[in-house]
């Protein structure tokens, strides 16, 4: 949300029409959005570079972003790579509502995730102080973020983060994006004028290797850990009054034993999207373990359980019910670092 300048005089001329007032914020919020490509966001501390088709943002780890351990929650990364993706459009001088394009609006096209995959090799931390490490603030990251063709119609985004000061990469991601009539609720195919706008901001780079592989399904049958009467809460809805996508991830692996998670760390997740979620519904996460350990020679298991698939759905409904299929892989989990003093 915009806030007015403080040089801003805030007395209206004229309160009484209300559709006027309307259009005055209207016109001034549309004021802030750039109609041209900009080269720095100095709010957002963001910037272009690769001649100018990666958009790059330093971010600092803040308490509410982490958890127990002292490390950035699943769930706040998520929103990290959300929040710079509309920032890097932003800058681009393309953006109108929510990541659409001018041609977009005029089609009444929306963008969609199909699927995303993100994986973290070391979890940014925020506020460590000990023997090791001294920090007297949270981890500075660096985000890149670029896009790219995935097909005839549609789009790839891929994020890589990185230790801003020794350049260490924490993780990696990338997703698929597909265009939807905002009306019909159907897919569309790329029309030629919004192809024009964004083809030039594409670059062949993937942070991760795409994948053909589909995720296996889970149902109520083979489901190990069921967590049941999931309900959308009105601060859990985007812009779109939808679902923000990364509540279903957590929803997904609070489905998992907790004695499992207090030991291990999420490495990998890949994600695909079936439909949209709205407040009125209940929902049910399904989760089940993959058998991916191995046996030693005196029969005992070698390796735990160190992958997961999970399905949520719509509870009830046994039609078109599916929200989001995913995939875990997790690894044994470091030591907590302690907090500084």
């Amino acid at each position: 949300m915009e806030i007015l300048s403080q040089d801003h005089d805030p007395t209206f001329h004229s309160v009484n029409p209300v559709a006027e007032n309307l259009h005055f914020l209207e016109e001034h919020m549309r004021q802030n959005i750039p109609k041209i490509k900009q080269s720095f966001d100095p709010y957002r501390l963001g910037m272009f570079v690769n001649e100018g088709l990666v958009y790059r943002q330093s971010v600092v780890v803040r308490s509410n972003e982490v958890g127990p351990d002292k490390t950035m929650t699943v769930e706040s990364i998520l929103n990290l790579l959300q929040e710079t993706a509309l920032n890097h459009v932003w800058l681009t001088g393309l953006m109108r509502q929510f990541g659409t394009t001018a041609g977009m609006i005029r089609n009444n096209l929306i963008w969609v995730v199909s699927r995303m995959q993100v994986q973290v090799d070391h979890y940014p931390i925020c506020c460590v102080k000990d023997d090791i490490v001294i920090i007297d603030r949270g981890e500075v990251i660096e985000i890149d973020t670029w896009v790219g063709s995935s097909g005839k119609n549609g789009m790839r985004r891929d994020w890589l983060l990185s230790n801003r000061a020794t350049g260490l990469v924490l993780g990696r991601g990338t997703s698929t994006w597909a265009m939807m009539n905002k009306h019909t609720r159907r897919l569309s195919k790329m029309p030629d004028d919004v192809r024009a706008e964004i083809s030039p901001l594409f670059i062949e780079r993937q942070a991760i290797e795409e994948s053909s592989n589909g995720i296996e399904k889970v149902d109520s049958n083979n489901a190990s850990y069921v967590n049941s009467d999931l309900k959308a809460k009105r601060s859990d809805l985007d812009m779109n009054h939808h679902v923000n996508f990364a509540k279903y991830v957590k929803w997904m692996l609070e489905t998992i034993p907790e004695d499992f998670l207090e030991n291990h760390q999420l490495s990998d997740i890949s994600i695909e999207y079936r439909r949209e979620c709205g407040r009125s519904d209940v929902l049910q996460s399904l989760c089940k373990p993959q058998e991916n350990g191995h046996t030693g020679m005196n029969g005992n298991q070698v390796l735990p359980f160190s992958s997961y698939n999970h399905l949520l759905h719509i509870k009830n409904n046994p039609k078109n019910s599916e929200i989001v299929r995913a995939k875990t892989t997790w690894k044994n989990k470091l030591a907590s670092l302690s907090l500084g003093h």
